[in-house]
């Protein structure tokens, strides 16, 4: 599957909530991201993905340079909301809601096993925000904890729907 087969449909889906896995050192964790595009940058298809600093995951890709998203095409709201406020230092999330994983093709972090399409992404290019270079109304109502986002460019390695 191409990776922008679906790109408008699940960039639509991902303001309502998508997954995001990290994995390193024997350490599985998911999130919730509602942020992100898909493109083409440096003549390869990129996921890029948002990941604020203060999160178990920033740590995960930062180590292991993946991470996996999945774009759910069912109802999977009570797991959404559950891994966009619980943090995986303090809890398994996956086990808790008895999420299962599929090995990934190209990569070492698995995906969610569900419907949905799924993207294996590999980091390309990574940086922190600058507040500074921020606009004021952003900052305002995004960062009024200072938690800044690390930009991640990802390579989409591979693409599959289920």
């Amino acid at each position: 599957m191409k990776y922008n087969d679906n790109a408008k449909n699940d960039l639509t889906a991902l303001s309502k909530g998508a997954f995001l896995i990290s994995q390193d050192a024997g350490q599985t964790n998911i999130m919730t991201i509602a942020w992100g595009a898909i493109g083409n940058i440096w003549g390869k298809p990129v996921f890029i993905a948002l990941v604020r600093k203060s999160r178990f995951t920033h740590e995960l890709i930062n180590n292991s340079n993946e991470f996996t998203v999945t774009i759910p095409h069912e109802d999977m709201s009570e797991a959404l909301a559950l891994c966009g406020t619980k943090s995986g230092r303090e809890m398994d999330k996956m086990e808790f809601l008895g999420l299962k994983t599929v090995p990934s093709k190209e990569i070492k972090t698995p995906t969610l096993d569900c419907k949905g399409t799924h993207y294996e992404c590999m980091v390309l290019y990574k940086t922190d925000m600058k507040p500074s270079e921020l606009d004021e109304l952003t900052k305002e109502r995004w960062y009024g904890d200072n938690d800044f986002h690390t930009v991640y460019f990802a390579e989409i390695v591979n693409t599959t729907e289920k």
